[in-house]
């Protein structure tokens, strides 16, 4: 997962809402177009894995979301080392005598804390979000490990516990009643729902001192039935886009941490990197960890389960390992030679765990967990989005060469950092050139403007250099107006299908009450799940691939664009800074706006909720070190051809300070931000309704207490800026927008030709459409059609964005079709 400026997903807002400008009240004149197909030729062909999904334990997307437990904290053993809310007992309310024990009487080295229970007392789990849900005439299975005897090593006597399963209303089935006898042993028992409920709670009582641990309440009914297996309906979702394959278990969650290693004699390590071999076995004997986004993580999802989900879903698995090089913001390079080799040893062994024989030692493990066949896996990652490429990349020469040496079918992949350019990503590139890597991972979030004038990005790749897996990538937002821009991108990818292998939305869960990142593909609460305006549009592309790219062209939408105009303006981000000496000029020397505060800020405009900005000794000064996005604003919108001079000086802070023009409001308009990403990076950053993409970036950071010479100079669509004097950077913003994009594919197994036009605009496409003379082609097409209004959003009460299906009576070698404002169409036509 990137982590941006945007990365803030903490504090959403207008930066989230990625929205493409609606069309007009009225409807507007059709345009008119020409789509042109060459059936004659046959462009990239289309592996069946090229889509896929993109899994990470983000917005409690394991345990909450995918992983079906419904029992949260269940072995107490969350931490203020995960959240500083956390305590043991985190979402257990206790009655009687209670208490969270950590010493040798415990269920084992990994699972170190228990819960010691008086006789006639009782715990109480609430479960995620409301509660507990429960279905009606559904059955839900209940576990846990106990003894009896609730403290140190003791087992006498036995301990009677029972089980209910309530909410505020009463009982929701009957109660149930187990018997704890002697030292640690699970126990069962299961629950038939007498009524629909999603604010369950469970209890546990007991009548004699005992201990718990491991306490679970599993619904029955999991995807596929498995045991230990995933809620349903999203797993469901999940298998219902037909993904080519399964990458996990995560981005950010993969290469960060300490990188320590398990010591039994000292306990468990928190906090340490994501180590697949922490999370396989039974269930009980899983470590916990510290998960990156800010809370716990059980493990009861684990490479077992993944890899499982992969089969099951008829998805190709692509695991991910870290590289030992922090990214994320964290930026680490782990020196430790005998560390490394432990890791290069485990990546080995996680191989033979996926496709050694049973008689193997790792394969063994396998199949006692219950899959004695091989997985079948074929393609690996090292790695995620390090912004240390030489030190990544020395460390993934040596994993690589090692899995090649005893692996040679697997295609090891590598990553460029966590953006679409800049000094990382061009140096990664450079590197995984030179060394003739197979694959690289490009991760990427930007906004809608910046998908709508990038469809191009993929045709000047070297078709013979190492093929592009775009492993993350997404618009800023979850209207239909981000799924627009996406689909329209989407069609440069699969007309690149020969160099851009591999390709994953991100990211695929949000469990609606626990969101650290947007947007996301499926949002959940408790007992539903909703497919995202994204997820329709990925689910067409996904389900409508085909085998083949068919050559074809199409006529563009007149250009519009003139000159960067707008006002100026001054801004922080968690940082207190001085502005002085402003001074606008015109192309020809006149002057616009000068300002060096001897009379106030009256010339600047500002919201009130943004920032502490007053005037204090002769210099403009904003000192909240904790605001965000504290943009004040001066100058007429209507500027263009002019010069802007200021001073600005970092007081105090996590960051640097930025400069804006072009400013329309605060929600359209150009910023130079020096020492963003807490003051690692530099960047000119260009916002259109809310949604941010980069157009220029270095290394620059900001000193504290010193003054700099900001000049930035805006000749039409050309921008020139100057720090202290020197030339810090330049860059052109006249790439089209192009809202009408197109691309054709053949499905062999059919014969259908697959016509897929977006109209990200306004006014209906009119199209002329030509499949070649004489071509033999039945007269009926099967179409399917994403259309709404660009700011619609599907929620849980809601689907504005949904398909439908239709027929088309009119296709023949030349034919006319109007393809909606604000649309996604598949066109399935029958040749031959």
């Amino acid at each position: 997962m990137a982590r941006r400026r945007w990365r803030l997903g903490l504090t959403l807002g207008a930066l989230l809402a990625g929205t493409l400008a609606a069309g007009p009240t009225a409807a507007a004149e059709p345009t008119d177009y020409t789509l042109s197909v060459d059936q004659a030729r046959t462009g990239a062909k289309i592996d069946d894995s090229m889509y896929g999904v993109f899994y990470e334990d983000i917005n409690r997307a394991a345990d909450g979301g995918l992983y079906a437990e419904l029992v949260q904290n269940r072995s107490f053993e969350y931490s203020t080392a995960d959240n500083a809310s956390y305590k043991s007992l985190t979402s257990w309310d206790t009655s009687g005598s209670a208490q969270v024990l950590n010493d040798d009487g415990r269920l084992n080295a990994r699972n170190r804390n228990y819960l010691s229970l008086a006789g006639g007392s009782s715990v109480t789990n609430s479960g995620y979000n409301t509660g507990i849900a429960v279905t009606q005439g559904k059955r839900y299975d209940f576990s846990v490990w106990a003894r009896s005897g609730g403290t140190g090593n003791g087992a006498a006597g036995n301990a009677p516990l029972t089980l209910t399963l309530r909410d505020a209303s009463g009982d929701l089935a009957p109660a149930r009643r187990v018997t704890a006898r002697g030292g640690w042993a699970k126990y069962k028992a299961s629950f038939t729902a007498g009524r629909t409920s999603a604010t369950g709670r469970l209890t546990v009582a007991s009548g004699a001192p005992v201990a718990l641990d491991e306490i679970s309440l599993f619904p029955r009914d999991t995807y596929k039935g498995r045991a230990n297996g995933l809620r349903a309906d999203l797993a469901q979702k999940v298998a219902d886009l037909k993904p080519g394959f399964l990458r996990f278990p995560g981005g950010c969650l993969v290469n960060t941490g300490s990188h320590e290693a398990y010591d039994e004699q000292s306990g468990w390590q928190r906090k340490r990197s994501y180590q697949w071999k922490d999370t396989i076995g039974p269930v009980e004997q899983r470590a916990t960890n510290a998960n990156f986004w800010g809370y716990n993580q059980s493990y009861g999802l684990g490479y077992y389960e993944y890899f499982q989900f992969a089969e099951d879903t008829g998805a190709m698995p692509l695991p991910v390992v870290p590289a030992l090089v922090t990214g994320c913001g964290q930026n680490k390079a782990t020196d430790d030679p005998a560390l490394l080799k432990r890791h290069i040893q485990d990546t080995l062994d996680l191989i033979e765990f996926a496709n050694g024989p049973a008689t193997s030692e790792w394969g063994k493990k396998r199949a006692a967990m219950g899959h004695p066949k091989p997985f079948g896996l074929t393609h690996l990652e090292v790695g995620n989005e390090e912004n240390l490429p030489e030190e990544f990349f020395a460390r993934f020469k040596e994993f690589r060469s090692a899995i090649e040496a005893k692996y040679p079918d697997i295609t090891v992949i590598s990553n460029s950092g966590p953006d679409d350019s800049g000094s990382t990503f061009d140096k990664a590139w450079q590197l995984n050139r030179d060394a003739d890597v197979a694959m690289v991972d490009e991760h990427y979030y930007n906004s809608p403007q910046w998908f709508l004038e990038n469809n191009d990005r993929y045709d000047s790749y070297d078709r013979k250099g190492p093929k592009v897996f775009l492993g993350e990538y997404a618009s800023q937002g979850n209207k239909f107006s981000n799924a627009l821009s996406e689909a329209a991108f989407m069609t440069g990818l699969e007309r690149n299908a020969d160099v851009v292998k591999l390709a994953s939305y991100a990211p695929l869960l949000a469990n609606e009450d626990y969101v650290q990142w947007k947007p996301n593909m499926i949002w959940y609460d408790n007992d539903q799940s909703w497919g995202s305006a994204n997820y329709e549009t990925q689910k067409l592309f996904m389900r409508n691939v085909g085998d083949e790219v068919v050559p074809s062209t199409a006529s563009g939408t007149p250009a519009t664009s003139g000159p960067i105009t707008g006002a100026v303006g001054l801004s922080t981000w968690a940082t207190s800074a001085a502005y002085d000496d402003v001074l606008v000029t015109g192309e020809n020397g006149g002057t616009l706006l000068t300002d060096d505060f001897s009379g106030g800020d009256g010339q600047w405009s500002k919201a009130a909720d943004k920032g502490t900005w007053a005037v204090q000794d002769g210099a403009y000064v904003q000192s909240d070190e904790a605001a965000e996005n504290t943009l004040v604003t001066a100058g007429d919108k209507g500027w263009q051809n002019y010069d802007l001079n200021v001073k600005a000086t970092k007081k105090a802070g996590k960051e640097g300070f930025m400069v804006a023009f072009g400013v329309k409001d605060t929600g359209n308009h150009y910023w130079w931000n020096l020492g963003g990403w807490n003051n690692t990076q530099s960047a000119v950053e260009k916002t259109v309704d809310g949604a941010k993409q980069t157009m220029v970036q270095d290394t620059t950071t900001i000193e504290t207490g010193r003054s700099y010479d900001l000049r930035v100079e805006v000749r039409g669509r050309q921008v020139t800026l100057f720090l202290d004097g020197k030339k810090w950077g330049s860059f052109t913003d006249d790439k089209p927008a192009e809202p009408f994009r197109q691309v054709v594919t053949r499905d062999k197994a059919t014969g259908d030709l697959i016509v897929k036009v977006v109209n990200a605009q306004g006014s209906d496409a009119r199209t002329k459409v030509g499949l070649g003379s004489g071509s033999k082609v039945e007269r009926n097409a099967k179409v399917t059609t994403l259309a709404a209004d660009p700011a619609a959003e599907n929620t849980k009460d809601a689907t504005p964005v949904k398909p439908v299906t239709s027929t088309f009576r009119g296709v023949s070698d030349t034919f006319s079709y109007t393809f909606p404002a604000n649309s996604v169409t598949f066109l399935r036509i029958k040749t031959g």
